[in-house]
C-alpha cells in the first residue's frame, strides 16, 4: 500500500537512472474518452508527488511513456509530478 494514495505502483528491482518504463497513456480521437486518453494499468496506478517524483512522462507518438529521473531502490514507489486533470500538462521537472 502507498503511504500517499491507494495501492500505488512500486518497483521490484533496481531501477537505473532514465530506465524506460512502458507506456502509461495511449492517444485515441475517437471522442470516447475522457481528454482523448486511455490510461494503462501503469497510468492509473502511479501517484503524484509535488516535490519528490522519481520519473516523468513523455510524448512518443501515440504514446505517453514513463522513465525515471533518477536511480530507484528495489521496494520503492514509483511517482510522477503530474496535473491530475490534465496529464498532459505536467510540470516540468525540477526535483527540488
Amino acid at each position: 500500500m502507498s503511504d500517499i494514495e491507494g495501492n500505488g505502483l512500486f518497483t521490484t528491482d533496481f531501477l537505473e537512472k532514465e530506465k524506460e518504463l512502458g507506456i502509461s497513456h495511449v492517444k485515441d480521437t475517437s471522442g470516447n474518452f475522457d481528454r482523448d486518453l486511455i490510461r494503462t494499468a501503469m497510468g492509473a496506478f502511479v501517484n503524484h508527488d509535488i516535490k519528490n517524483y522519481n520519473c516523468e512522462l513523455y510524448e512518443c507518438g501515440d504514446y505517453f511513456k514513463m522513465r525515471t529521473l533518477k536511480d530507484i531502490k528495489a521496494g520503492e514507489e514509483l511517482t510522477l509530478n503530474y496535473t491530475l486533470y490534465k496529464p498532459c500538462n505536467y510540470l516540468p521537472n525540477n526535483n527540488e
